[in-house]
């Protein structure tokens, strides 16, 4: 006889490794699955033989009771343990194969098991607080020597990846688009007057200055036959009867270009001085002079607008992805030189600025609270949903080799447990 309340003590054993979901479960050296069934089979011959030898000895009394409730107590725990999986010697027992008829259950209740008990996103949030995110990532940053190799590898992957990921052609026509918004909100005439009045204040207006001079008269030089052609052109017969017409070409000739001789030999020539007025009022306008400022707004427009200047946009974005995607794709170039150095300074910042700390800690877990509170929901309804997909040989293996050897030793524990119940039975028996 067996008493169905009890509760079987399980002996004494050292502990044993957690074991993955789906993972084969190693049995120490031998199968204990075979152990349990066969405790089951000695319990049943030793019942024989006592039973056979019950009349030589009182003793032997005892003996058939511990076999006879131990064969009571394993069955029924072997019972118990393959019901919960399959139909005991494939009978269709009801209440039985408790697993495969459940498993959508099972997976429902453990995806709200999760969510109810672990993914909320106060309990994040707590658990958020006592880590130091901020600290972690400037150590890694800061000890190259350690994490150098690995956050090279992985930043650059990760960049190249993503870059690779993108739609070149949409994220292209962003960035344009981008930095064309940024050229037209930028007032481009004030900048002008400024960068204009602190070159004449330093004088680097001079060269400009001498190079149009010297331009000048490359020019007439180059041209004086056009000067005399327009003089002839213009004079009446008698004066070119009389040859006055190249008298007076050539004069105006000299002239321009003893003009513009003195005024490449002399920085306070008078005209110089007047051009220099001139650049002055006009940096002063480009600052002050809302009618100046529109026109050059005007002309800042037109030149996005060209096709020209949208080309050669087009080229600068290309040039820098490809020079991103190049340097991303080397790990010693991504992080070499001055950008490495400036990661290990920023980690070491991370290390010494509690504010920064703090801040990032701050994100760190609003960050986290944020993903679940928008993705775990999401993320227990995979779980729940791939526990569906399972048929029902992949769940019960699953499930049993995550429980391993312990059902195995519910049985053993069973079958000890059972026949001590029955020597304590048979004992009150023989004493009543």
């Amino acid at each position: 006889m067996r008493m169905t309340d009890s509760v079987p003590t399980r002996t004494a054993h050292p502990p044993r490794p957690s074991r993955g979901v789906g993972v084969a479960v190693p049995t120490g050296g031998f199968n204990i699955r075979v152990v349990a069934t066969g405790m089951l089979v000695v319990m049943a011959a030793i019942f024989v033989a006592a039973k056979y030898y019950q009349d030589v000895h009182p003793a032997v009394g005892f003996v058939r009771a511990f076999a006879e409730a131990a064969m009571v107590g394993g069955l029924a725990d072997w019972f118990a343990v393959t019901a919960l999986f399959r139909h005991p010697m494939g009978l269709p027992i009801p209440h039985t194969a408790i697993v495969p008829r459940n498993k959508n259950r099972i997976g429902d209740t453990l995806a709200r098991f999760l969510l109810t008990n672990f993914l909320l996103p106060r309990l994040i949030a707590r658990k958020m607080q006592t880590l130091d995110v901020a600290g972690a990532v400037g150590k890694f940053l800061s000890q190259p020597a350690e994490g150098g190799g690995r956050l090279k590898l992985g930043a650059s992957r990760i960049i190249a990846d993503a870059l690779g990921a993108l739609d070149q052609q949409r994220l292209g026509g962003m960035v344009k688009s981008a930095i064309a918004d940024r050229l037209r909100e930028l007032d481009v005439a004030p900048l002008l007057g400024q960068a204009l009045q602190a070159a004449l204040a330093e004088g680097r207006h001079q060269p400009l200055l001498d190079a149009m001079v010297k331009w000048g008269s490359k020019t007439l030089e180059l041209n004086a036959h056009l000067i005399h052609q327009m003089v002839h052109d213009n004079s009446n017969a008698i004066v070119r009867f009389t040859g006055l017409d190249e008298s007076i070409s050539n004069r105006i000739v000299a002239g321009l270009g003893k003009l513009l001789s003195e005024m490449a030999e002399e920085t306070d020539h008078p005209l110089r001085l007047r051009v220099e007025e001139g650049l002055a009022k006009m940096a002063q306008d480009l600052q002050t002079d809302p009618e100046v400022q529109a026109k050059v707004a005007k002309v800042r427009d037109e030149l996005l607008d060209n096709a020209a200047v949208k080309r050669w946009l087009d080229g600068l974005w290309e040039q820098g992805r490809s020079a991103l995607l190049k340097a991303a794709r080397d790990p010693d170039t991504m992080l070499a030189g001055r950008l490495g150095e400036l990661v290990t300074q920023f980690g070491a910042m991370l290390g010494e600025d509690a504010h920064i700390k703090r801040t990032l800690n701050r994100y760190a877990r609003r960050a986290a609270v944020g993903a679940v509170d928008s993705y775990g929901e999401t993320a227990l309804r995979l779980v729940s949903d791939t526990i569906r997909g399972w048929d029902a040989k992949t769940i019960t293996d699953r499930l049993e080799n995550a429980v391993g050897d312990d059902l195995q030793y519910i049985r053993i524990n069973g079958t000890l447990v059972g026949g001590l119940v029955g020597v304590v039975i048979y004992t009150v028996d023989v004493l009543l």
